[in-house]
């Protein structure tokens, strides 16, 4: 996996956002190596004192399988400050609700440079590199390549590259998980049980990976792109879902920069500009994924009719931009598309967690288990809440920890602890607040609390592997 930074060659005054446009038919891009460091009290740094800070990417932390350089030295990344730790969003997105995306996109480069990366789907989302392109700053672009695009997209992907001077960072989906899902369940399974696993394996789990290596991401969402399930989608926000490099709740930022902005503006935008786009357009197709699960639609259809057409109209999402969901379309998307609503406290939700490995709890399952003092096989159970955002953000991971787990002796199960059971999961099994994780040993009788909020894959194994 190649990756790419795009810089002019020139000094870019950081004074004002048109001086940089003034000059943007003088940028290039520059060749792998060396990063342009944006100080944020003296400007931009010259060569030498660039090449001072540069130490090779071995030296830091390894970023297992995450967007990370791979040339042969960067940028020491930049302590981040605790005033930006501390920044509001929600307060940052009023300010920017009016603001053209060229504004939103700037503001987003600026405040996070090279921890930032544009996620390029092959379609329209080449608005976002051009807007990037336009503000004279460095930008990075990834790409998921799920081993099913139209060769149309391929080529796509080509001349854009050519046409910006830059290389594209692309995702792959595990090749192991690939096969055992194909072996299993055949190379079309997605038209018999719906698309959420296959796309799991090939989309979420492949970004999920790139995201670790960042600290915020810009993406493509329009409002009226699908208005049942991504009318509210702010122009920033903090990621509900995706962890970023420092890992757990609240560490990755989401950018959306056309939030607010309508389809045909944007194709207005790219005829203007004349940059490269898909070749599928011209022939029916807007909304573009994988070749399988993508085909024109008619007029007088909406676009995410083209995504999935054998599902619920009101399915049409992949897991990516699962956060963004509005809660009462969230029976839809969970499992296989299929999700079967809850009562809870506040609204009807969907539950989650949803997969053969991990093991749905009653309240007098979860009673025998705690009373048991030589269990045959040690437990881990999350107490949960299905409208908890805290429990949606880290369904992936558990899901993903369930999978490793399976076979291995430790039984994965799940307990809803909300409504009517929320005082007994209080009073006997210690709940303090959603999710709760419990691990119950095979040869004691009290379940160990896991006291963490680092809620990724490795993590959580970590905890079970010291107590198993």
């Amino acid at each position: 996996m190649a990756l790419a930074f795009t810089s002019s060659s020139s000094t870019v005054s950081s004074s004002s956002l048109f001086s940089r446009l003034g000059s943007s038919t003088d940028i290039k891009a520059s060749q792998i190596g060396y990063l342009r460091n944006l100080d944020r009290s003296h400007g931009v740094v010259n060569l030498t004192q660039r090449q001072s800070m540069v130490k090779p990417i071995n030296a830091g932390p390894q970023r297992k399988d995450s967007i990370v350089p791979l040339a042969a030295t960067t940028v020491a990344p930049e302590v981040v400050e605790e005033k930006e730790k501390e920044e509001n969003f929600d307060e940052l997105a009023r300010n920017l609700e009016n603001a053209s995306p060229l504004e939103i996109m700037d503001k987003a480069l600026e405040k996070f440079g090279a921890d930032i990366a544009i996620a390029f789907s092959g379609a329209e989302d080449v608005a976002l590199i051009e807007y990037a392109h336009l503000t004279g700053r460095p930008y990075r672009v990834f790409s998921l390549d799920t081993g099913r695009l139209n060769p149309e997209t391929y080529r796509l992907f080509n001349a854009v590259e050519k046409h910006y001077g830059i290389h594209i960072e692309y995702m792959f989906p595990d090749a192991v998980e690939v096969q055992a899902l194909v072996r299993t369940k055949g190379l079309f399974s997605f038209y018999e049980d719906g698309h959420q696993e296959c796309c799991r394996v090939r989309k979420v789990r492949p970004l999920r990976r790139a995201l670790k290596g960042l600290r915020a991401w810009i993406t493509g969402q329009r409002k009226d792109q699908s208005p049942g399930t991504r009318s509210e989608v702010p122009v920033v926000q903090v990621d509900p879902v995706f962890e970023g490099l420092d890992g757990g709740v609240g560490s990755l930022v989401k950018w959306n920069p056309v939030a607010n902005v309508k389809g045909n503006d944007i194709w207005n935008f790219l005829r203007t500009m004349n940059v490269p786009v898909n070749s599928l357009h011209s022939q029916g197709y807007v909304s573009i994924g994988c070749e399988p699960c993508t085909r024109p639609v008619l007029p007088g259809q909406h676009e995410r009719e083209g995504r999935w057409w054998w599902e619920d109209a009101k399915a049409k999402e992949c897991g990516l931009h699962k956060g963004n969901i509005k809660q009462e379309d969230a029976a839809n998307l969970n499992g296989n598309g299929n999700g079967v609503a809850q009562a809870n406290d506040d609204a009807t939700v969907a539950d989650i967690f949803n997969t053969q490995n991990v093991v749905s709890l009653s309240r007098p399952g979860i009673e025998n288990l705690a009373k048991l003092e030589n269990r045959q096989e040690p437990w881990l159970v999350v107490l949960y809440a299905p409208w908890c955002r805290f429990c949606q953000a880290m369904e992936e991971s558990y899901v993903d920890l369930a999978d490793k787990l399976a076979g291995s002796g430790v039984k994965v199960g799940k307990f809803r602890a909300d409504g009517e059971q929320k005082e007994y999961a209080k009073s006997e099994l210690e709940l303090g607040s959603f999710p709760t994780i419990l691990f119950f040993p095979k040869h004691s009788s009290r379940p160990i609390k896991y006291p963490s909020e680092r809620r990724d894959v490795d993590s959580l194994m970590a905890f079970v592997n010291a107590l198993r």
